[in-house]
């Protein structure tokens, strides 16, 4: 009995030190660790996209955003009560709303956009959130926009209009399905910028959790009436796949900011790219996509964009 307990113990105990030896490195700072959180929020972003991609065959996007957030702030509410009441704190309800109308409109738009376009194109489009923030900040929070944004910017715009334009010529921009799907994308990402604004001025006034679980709660208040509207039964699969969907984009936001605690955000920014590498497989090998010339020109142009604003502004922070 003693040899065999010790033979037990001798097997598994090496297995234990590697588990526990893995989990500390994972959750420890370095270059390499906040890769590999990088790398995850790309392949959960481009999951994201997919699950989206596969409902959208039978359930609306109004219905698809509704449930994303539901189960997002199902998953959070545990959590919240788990930390206490403190963490449902707000000074700030009327901002909190106004998020929330914009997150269901950006997320029902991108649910459609999906549907429409090549998932290397989505990615793309994704990149551009950031060229929206800057003409906005503008705007809104009286920003400063020197010469490098404003010429990243332009490029970056340049880029979207070739994406648009079918090769069929610009009369057929709104019968053309991918490029009407790049508009509605578009949209999306404008609204997903004036999300960011929006955050930037909250997040020195209320705390994380607040800000994810009112989103969630707002949003899937605001997207209620709107669902029912369109409703579709779903199956035991798709509400598999949908609270995938919910859990997918709390563990961005989760992976997100375990990636900037490992390392600086500067050293992270080109690994954001691979996005696009993992949505040009899984679009080829999952839907057999094959993107336009005209996708891969503006694809060409709005990365540079989105590079060099990225490389601006650490610049900007070092330099404060």
């Amino acid at each position: 009995m003693n040899t065999d307990a010790q033979v037990i113990k001798g097997s598994v105990t090496p297995v234990s030190n590697f588990l526990v030896k893995s989990y500390r490195w994972i959750f420890s700072k370095g270059y390499v660790q906040g890769i590999f959180w990088i790398v995850l929020v790309n392949l959960t972003s481009n999951a994201n996209d997919i699950f989206m991609r596969f409902l959208g065959e039978r359930i609306e996007p109004e219905q698809i955003a509704f449930f994303r957030f539901f189960f997002a702030g199902f998953i959070l509410l545990p959590i919240m009560l788990y930390k206490g009441k403190q963490t449902f704190r707000t000074g700030r309800p009327v901002l909190h709303i106004i998020r929330a109308l914009m997150g269901f409109l950006a997320i029902t738009f991108w649910c459609k956009g999906v549907t429409l376009v090549p998932l290397a194109v989505v990615s793309t489009i994704a990149l551009t959130v950031p060229l929206f923030v800057l003409p906005l900040a503008c705007l809104i929070l009286k920003e400063k926009v020197g010469l490098q944004r404003t010429l990243a910017t332009l490029f970056g715009s340049l880029g979207i209009c070739i994406m648009i334009i079918p090769s069929d010529g610009i009369g057929q921009i709104f019968e053309n399905g991918t490029s009407f799907g790049v508009i509605i994308l578009m949209v999306a990402a404008i609204l997903f910028a004036l999300s960011d604004i929006l955050n930037k001025f909250m997040v020195n006034h209320e705390g994380t959790l607040a800000m994810l679980f009112y989103f969630a709660l707002g949003t899937t208040l605001a997207g209620l009436i709107p669902a029912m509207y369109v409703w579709i039964t779903p199956t035991i699969y798709e509400l598999f796949i949908l609270f995938l969907l919910g859990f997918g984009g709390n563990f961005i936001l989760y992976c997100l900011l375990k990636a900037f605690r490992a390392t600086e955000v500067s050293a992270l920014a080109p690994y954001r790219y691979l996005e696009l590498i993992f949505a040009v497989s899984f679009g080829y090998l999952l839907f057999g996509e094959i993107p336009g010339v005209n996708n891969f020109i503006g694809a060409a142009i709005i990365i540079p964009a989105t590079l060099s604003i990225a490389y601006y502004e650490v610049r900007k922070q070092k330099s404060d």
